[in-house]
């Protein structure tokens, strides 16, 4: 019966969900995870490299973590030809503001503008979903350091941490006890306070 849903990106099922855009999440909970965490200081981004295949040459493996200009960088997972696409095009979109308003874009604006492309590509017909969930890191005058995660829909928001790909809910879970734990080792005469978990 769910044959008839998932065969073109723009048809819901009977209980609305388009079927493409949850193979295309599918696709990041198999890759490689990457992890930001937002500090006052600056931002942790730090990405899996994974090798599945002992026959691949490491000369020619993908990288995860992708520079788009002096304040920005992302990191990826998902399908690697995806995220090459998605990163060529943030690059495109921070050099077009660039040249016509000679300063960076702000980051959550080059979010939101890569985030429309995304969405569009689940409404029209004859194209499919981006495979590849992103994090961004970036800087900029108005609101200092930033982190925002992406997924294939166009859902975008911003994190003081996060984590896509591989386990990524259970991985974020344990960063949110580590935080916790570090908080009141530093901050609190009595560790084990009763709101800790």
């Amino acid at each position: 019966m769910a044959r008839r849903y998932d065969t073109r990106t723009t048809i819901f099922s009977p209980e609305g969900r388009l079927y493409q855009v949850e193979y295309a999440m599918e696709a990041i909970s198999h890759a490689g995870t990457s992890l930001g965490i937002l500090a006052t200081d600056g931002i942790l981004l730090a990405a899996e490299r994974r090798n599945t295949n002992k026959l691949l040459d490491e000369v020619f493996f993908s990288e995860k973590i992708y520079k788009l200009n002096d304040d920005m960088v992302c990191s990826v997972a998902g399908i690697t030809s995806d995220a090459n696409v998605l990163t060529n095009e943030l690059r495109l979109i921070a050099q077009r503001y660039l040249l016509q308003y000679g300063e960076s874009i702000p980051c959550e604006q080059l979010v939101s503008w890569l985030c429309d492309v995304k969405q569009a590509y689940t409404q029209y017909g004859g194209k499919r979903p981006f495979g590849v969930s992103i994090l961004y890191m970036g800087w900029d005058k108005h609101y200092g350091y930033q982190l925002y995660q992406s997924d294939p829909s166009g859902n975008y928001g911003g994190w003081k941490a996060t984590c896509i790909g591989n386990n990524s809910a259970v991985r974020v879970f344990i960063i949110i006890i580590i935080i916790k734990i570090i908080y009141f080792r530093k901050y609190s005469s009595n560790f084990m306070h009763a709101d800790f978990f």
